[in-house]
């Protein structure tokens, strides 16, 4: 009896909700921390990014205008598929190095639905009815920035991935994403969870690649609103900041060291990519 060949995964983009090769049709080889070869990743290019950004931008009326609460049971029904699929996983973060991958699989589940949660609380928290001498009601209520351009973290393919990218779209907005480059098949496997979720096609995009190649095009572009940087080296992020003050985007810079993705997130990521509206209503007599 001949031996089964495998039939092998081919990595590609997610962008609008699809899963197209790069239009270049370039792609790099991504090799485990053994340097046994894992795979071919797609190679994103400028015209990748602009498709991504038209998506994001044609997804984010309909997701901006969603309520809260649906915005929470999507992000849970996410947490359900990455539940269903925690073996393979597992295996990918093994693959790229990961000391404690099922541990990292459930943290990323975890907070998931920690965002979940919080998506129809952040309001009530980050609002306010301010206090006003007239006969007038003043409001003030977060709103969602819009398009947001997120690097993920280099070296947590997964937590990391996942702690950028949930409180972005929780709050209202949609995102382009650039995964991490030696790591980025755990994040192309997220895409699939989040293809057959219930998140409309566009809210998140994914780009494997590498960020110094595609973010400085994002960082230009006029219909992105805003820049996380998380991911990004310091000298790339000081050249993201420069590019991006023509546009007058907000900026999210890049930390200083790996965070720790196990601590509590708070509502720091929730807060960063919202306006703040200010409503004067006429009190009733």
């Amino acid at each position: 009896m001949t031996e089964r060949l495998g039939v092998r995964k081919t990595y590609k983009l997610f962008i609008g909700g699809a899963f197209p090769r790069s239009e270049s049709g370039r792609s790099y080889e991504v090799s485990g921390v053994d340097g046994r070869f894992l795979a071919n990743a797609a190679m994103a290019s400028r015209k990748d990014a602009r498709d991504a950004v038209v998506a994001a931008r044609k997804a984010f009326g309909g997701w901006a205008k969603a309520t809260a609460y649906n915005r929470g049971q999507v992000l849970y029904r996410v947490a359900e598929m990455l539940e269903g699929r925690r073996a393979q996983f597992a295996a990918e973060l093994a693959g790229a190095g990961s000391t404690a991958p099922e541990s990292e699989v459930d943290a990323a589940i975890d907070r998931w639905v920690w965002y979940a949660g919080w998506s129809d609380k952040v309001t009530a928290v980050l609002g306010a009815v301010n206090p006003v001498a007239g006969p007038y009601f003043d409001f003030s209520v977060p709103e969602p920035t819009g398009v947001v351009a997120v690097l993920a973290p280099q070296r947590s393919a997964l937590l990391g991935l996942v702690s950028v990218v949930a409180p972005v779209i929780a709050t209202g907005n949609t995102c382009v994403v650039v995964a991490s480059t030696d790591r980025p098949l755990p994040a192309i496997t997220l895409a699939e969870v989040l293809a057959t979720s219930d998140l409309p096609g566009g809210v998140v995009n994914l780009l494997t690649g590498f960020g110094a190649e595609i973010a400085p095009w994002l960082a230009s572009h006029a219909d992105i609103n805003a820049l996380d940087l998380t991911g990004a080296d310091p000298a790339l992020s000081a050249e993201l900041e420069r590019t991006a003050a023509g546009t007058v985007k907000r900026v999210l810079p890049a930390p200083a060291g790996e965070p720790d993705w196990t601590a509590d997130p708070g509502l720091r990521r929730l807060a960063a990519f919202l306006e703040t509206k200010t409503v004067w209503h006429p009190l009733g007599v």
